[in-house]
């Protein structure tokens, strides 16, 4: 039995969730599923439909983004997530869509305003929208360079990782993650509808404020603060 079993089956259910909920068209999307203790994560092929997808034609790769199993090319976002994987050593999962209403919101060049409690209930902040790499990065290591500019745009903003599990990357499009390939695909399935409902927001009422501070922690604490209600215990 292989090693990587449980990686190749996490990968292979997350990449199947994404066309079920609308996320993908065609191949514009892959999720990957790290094991820490190996050093290793599973993604998607390149190009290959999602019919065709199986949990053994996922691909092995290692942090430093070289594939150590697996007799297809990995998928070509394969370095942003390498990348994300050896900065953050919390996260297990990560996904990256080309979302319609997400990636609208990236190729405006616009962070996603609180408008509402649904996007406090999973976010206290305004969704970020990096800027586009420059181009010097952009004739580099064109993939490698979109993790860094992710990690640059957090700490530019002062948020960390394990807090905001969602980012706009400037010109493209979405990019999710979380503790487990499950928790990352969710987050991209909410980060989706945030950003629907925002567009929606500022066409019903191109004014219309930002939620308030009272409403936001009070929408988020319910669900993560020390004190949550939220659910069953």
């Amino acid at each position: 039995m292989s090693k990587y079993l449980d990686i190749r089956e996490s990968a292979y259910k997350g990449n199947m969730q994404l066309p079920e909920l609308g996320l993908v068209l065609f191949t514009f999307g892959n999720v990957s599923a790290a094991d820490r203790s190996l050093g290793v994560f599973a993604i998607k092929p390149s190009g290959v439909p999602y019919q065709d997808l199986s949990p053994e034609n996922m691909v092995i790769v290692n942090f430093d983004g070289k594939t150590v199993e697996g007799d297809l090319r990995p998928s070509s976002d394969t370095q942003t997530h390498a990348v994300l994987y050896k900065h953050w050593p919390a996260i297990g999962g990560i996904v990256h869509t080309h979302s319609t209403y997400a990636t609208a919101w990236a190729q405006s060049l616009r962070s996603i305003p609180i408008f509402g409690t649904t996007h406090a209930d999973h976010n206290t902040v305004d969704i970020p929208c990096a800027p586009p790499m420059s181009d010097e990065m952009i004739k580099g290591n064109y993939e490698y360079e979109t993790g860094f500019q992710i990690m640059n745009e957090l700490k530019e903003k002062g948020l960390r990782y394990e807090e905001i599990e969602m980012i706009l990357v400037g010109n493209h499009a979405p990019f999710t993650w979380g503790k487990t390939p499950a928790k990352a695909v969710y987050n991209s399935a909410v980060l989706e509808a945030i950003a629907k409902m925002a567009l929606l927001t500022e066409q019903i009422n191109p004014t219309a404020p930002r939620l308030k501070d009272a409403l936001i922690k009070k929408h988020f604490e319910r669900k993560h603060g020390p004190d949550s209600y939220y659910g069953q215990q």
